[in-house]
């Protein structure tokens, strides 16, 4: 298992569930295909992954350092990453302290790139390709830095030896040569990010809790996730856990609609079944019996903001119009195209959810699974 602090990007992940009492509603638009015919999707390294080669170009050339690339070997072989602005900033050697203010800079335009205040502190974490390369990592190695890729199905990764020269590594096997994955951390950044989605629901009126529901009944009625699946493309040497989270949109008790972040951190792997016995739905929030959910995973072209500033401009186009009108198209129409292609970000989607819906849904595409049922959260 990879260590919370080392959660890896993925695929920004779109999961979508529409439901209603005593019956099904017809899905209000299809599942994108992921069969092998897809149009690739643009690449999405943008400027996020401009700032990571850069520093991954300067890293190299700073290891050129004995003392420096001592240092760094030591810190990568005690722990699954390293915060690289913690780690030049702590710098006994010339090479690692002259670093240390162009990664601080680099953290900031990232953090700013993806939609993240200044607060949210150091993203860049620096660790060993493959524990299969500790043998090679002697003293006196000097070890390219490669920056991993966001696409899965990447052929290679650009990395740099300790004069600068760019090299491409293929990523079908992992190399003989000992190397340091330059990347993100998107724990941190996805929690992060988590909370500007949820302010800027709540500025905008979409998240406001109604405080009667739960109140007038002793508690209140929950859809809860019993277990849960998603299979995807084996994940390549470079790539480590997922990062992902789920918005639950529908009509509040205000007939405005609304969503909420619900975090699932315990969703590493692909291939993997987990039981997290997690709350999905609260439906004292809404009015009707029926709610849409997106799940997503974090990538390193994230912008929460403009992720944040896209979903509530489109849900607050949608009106009550006094029966339960599914906000999928609302919420896939707000999404890039390119999240939905061979990036890849899409993974799955599942309709037909109710607050009594148990038992196992078979995602539409056949890509995963989930079962779940309701649950009832009383009060103390």
């Amino acid at each position: 298992m990879v260590s919370r602090s080392s959660k890896r990007r993925g695929l920004l992940v779109g999961v979508m569930l529409s439901a209603a009492v005593g019956g099904t509603v017809q899905p209000a638009i299809a599942a994108p295909p992921r069969d092998a015919g897809d149009q690739a999707a643009p690449s999405r390294t943008s400027a996020v992954g401009a700032a990571e080669q850069e520093i991954a170009r300067t890293l190299s050339v700073s290891l050129r350092d004995p003392r420096w690339r001592a240092q760094v070997r030591a810190a990568a072989l005690g722990t699954e990453d390293v915060d690289l602005q913690a780690l030049t900033g702590g710098a006994t050697a010339a090479g690692g302290r002259d670093l240390h203010s162009s990664v601080a800079a680099a953290d900031r335009r990232i953090a700013g790139l993806k939609g993240l205040p200044a607060s949210t502190g150091s993203l860049l974490r620096v660790r060993l390709g493959a524990p299969s390369m500790r043998s090679g990592l002697t003293a006196g190695a000097s070890p390219w830095i490669a920056v991993a890729a966001t696409a899965d199905d990447a052929r290679s990764l650009t990395a740099y030896d300790s004069q600068g020269r760019a090299h491409a590594v293929d990523t079908a096997r992992v190399p003989d040569r000992p190397l340091y994955v330059l990347d993100i951390d998107v724990t941190k950044a996805h929690r992060a990010g988590l909370r500007v989605l949820q302010n800027a629901f709540a500025d905008k009126g979409l998240a406001s809790r109604p405080k009667t529901a739960a109140a007038a009944n002793g508690g209140w009625w929950a859809t809860k996730v019993t277990a849960v699946e998603v299979n995807d493309d084996e994940e390549p040497w470079f790539k480590g856990a997922a990062e992902m989270f789920s918005l639950v949109t529908g009509f509040g008790q205000d007939g405005a609609a609304r969503v909420d972040s619900v975090d699932m951190p315990y969703l590493d792997y692909d291939g993997t079944v987990y039981y997290p016995n997690q709350i999905l739905v609260n439906w004292s929030d809404y009015k009707y019996d029926l709610a849409d959910v997106v799940m997503m995973e974090d990538d390193d072209g994230t912008n929460y903001r403009a992720l944040a500033e896209a979903i509530t401009t489109a849900l607050l186009t949608v009106t009550d119009q006094g029966t339960y009108i599914p906000l999928v198209n609302a919420v896939l129409s707000a999404i890039p195209d390119s999240w939905f292609t061979d990036d890849p970000d899409y993974v799955e989607s599942w309709y037909t959810l109710a607050q009594n819906s148990t038992g196992r849904l078979n995602g539409a595409s056949g890509n995963g699974w989930m079962t779940v049922e309701p649950y009832f959260v009383s009060e103390l």
